[in-house]
């Protein structure tokens, strides 16, 4: 009798099968957590809640001696104690490579268009460490991205890491829609984390549009998901831009927003036991915040350009996320509410803006320009009382007869119509020719 060879597939497969399954139960339903017990996990392992034909997936934020705490990446709607709890893997493993390119995910790295199925896709972990600081390359090479008022009063850098600042309602997502289709990168990864439903159909088609599709990658987590899903949507942009880099490429990362992560990992903390802090933030939301900006940058291989939006409470920039990610980032680009009601567009306001890495982008003549307009602007500022109410005597002070004199014409430069993008050197000969011209007026 011949003794056929086994294919080694099968030989797991069959192993696979007779190995004993571990199972835990369902001890408790709080909420929008649950407690388990039975089972030998750590913080981040998965787990499957329910029978095989109606199972929901979990994660482990929390462990004890006698129970473990899950969030789920579903809905924990009928569940009942004493369900079955099965181990489901270490973690999350998402899709990378170019078959992403014009592609909508969702907050776990699923696609959620009408494109092709992404098996046979390399899988990674969604989780990774940022490049070692001294292995990272300096910023010296300028990022375009077609908006005047960015290319040349804040000049930006492959590879910095820049933050949004600004309320609801002043432009954020239009802002970012210009970035996307008039930067000059090879690759966009953008994050929509807890965007409203609605507006996610709204930004593909009519902000982004099918040329700014094509070299982009889409995240989506809306509003109603889990806490996971939305806080993990981060995670998985920013594992796929690294992606990206590791391939040589110059990528932007815009993600909107960083304070829906911040707000899906408060609910996230608490429900594990965390104590509450700053405005009932807890202590893991700014141990995290570092752990996600810092993975964007350079590398030796490629760079990440990061855009980060931060909604602010009350147009308070100083709140606490908005303050703790002005810290960590390479720059920032305040927006304010008073600029979008006068219907000044994009509503930058230059003056509390700032680019940590404009001189090393930028010649010293450019500096030049972006310096003396950056003066007058602010030598308006502290005149504008006066001058409304007209109080201000014309000769009294040359730098402010100047300021007056050129307002107008700076105003209309910084601002931009949404589908109207700019060449970076077109925008720096404006900026000259209408410094010279007032300079010569004056």
């Amino acid at each position: 009798m011949t003794l056929r060879p086994v294919h080694p597939q099968l030989v797991d497969a069959m192993v696979g099968a007779a190995r004993p399954q571990h199972l835990g139960q369902l001890t408790k339903v709080i909420g929008l957590h649950a407690e388990i017990s039975g089972l030998s996990v750590g913080v981040g392992d998965l787990v499957m809640i329910g029978s095989s034909h109606d199972q929901v997936a979990a994660e482990v934020v929390a462990v004890s001696p006698d129970h473990a705490t899950v969030l789920p990446y579903g809905t924990l709607h009928g569940r009942r104690i004493g369900d079955e709890v099965r181990t489901g893997g270490d973690q999350l493993r998402i899709p990378v490579g170019s078959a992403l390119l014009g592609r909508v995910l969702d907050g776990l790295g699923q696609p959620i268009d009408d494109g092709p199925s992404l098996s046979g896709v390399p899988l990674v972990g969604l989780h990774n460490s940022p490049p070692p600081p001294l292995s990272r390359p300096l910023v010296r090479e300028p990022m375009h991205v077609g908006v005047r008022s960015i290319d040349t009063m804040l000049a930006c850098g492959r590879g910095q890491r820049i933050g949004i600042l600004a309320g609801s309602g002043v432009g954020k997502s239009s802002l970012l829609s210009m970035l996307v289709r008039g930067s000059d990168a090879d690759v966009t990864v953008l994050a929509l984390v807890g965007e409203r439903g609605r507006e996610v159909r709204e930004f593909i088609e009519n902000d982004l549009g099918p040329e700014g599709l094509k070299r982009a990658v889409l995240v989506v987590a809306t509003s109603d998901q889990p806490a996971l899903v939305r806080r993990n949507s981060a995670y998985v942009a920013t594992r796929i831009a690294e992606s990206f880099r590791d391939e040589g490429l110059h990528v932007n990362l815009l993600m909107d927003s960083v304070t829906r992560f911040a707000m899906a990992q408060r609910e996230i903390g608490l429900a594990a036991g965390e104590v509450p802090t700053s405005r009932g933030y807890p202590p893991s939301v700014f141990g995290l915040l570092p752990s996600l900006l810092e993975r964007a940058g350079t590398s030796k291989d490629g760079s990440i350009t990061g855009f980060y939006t931060v909604l602010v409470e009350g147009d308070d920039l100083n709140d606490p996320i908005g303050d703790s990610v002005r810290s960590i980032l390479d720059g920032h680009i305040s927006l304010t509410r008073d600029l979008a009601n006068a219907g000044h567009f994009p509503s930058i306001d230059i003056l509390q803006s700032a680019s940590r890495v404009a001189n090393h982008v930028t010649s010293p003549d450019q500096q030049r320009l972006a310096a003396d307009a950056r003066k007058l602007l602010a030598s308006y500022d502290s005149a504008r009382d006066l001058v409304e109410v007209g109080a201000y005597s014309p000769g009294a002070d040359p730098i402010i007869d100047r300021a007056v004199l050129l307002h107008p014409a700076l105003q209309q430069f910084l601002q931009q119509d949404i589908h109207d993008l700019s060449e970076a050197n077109q925008a720096w000969s404006q900026l000259e020719l209408l410094l010279s011209l007032e300079t010569v007026a004056a």
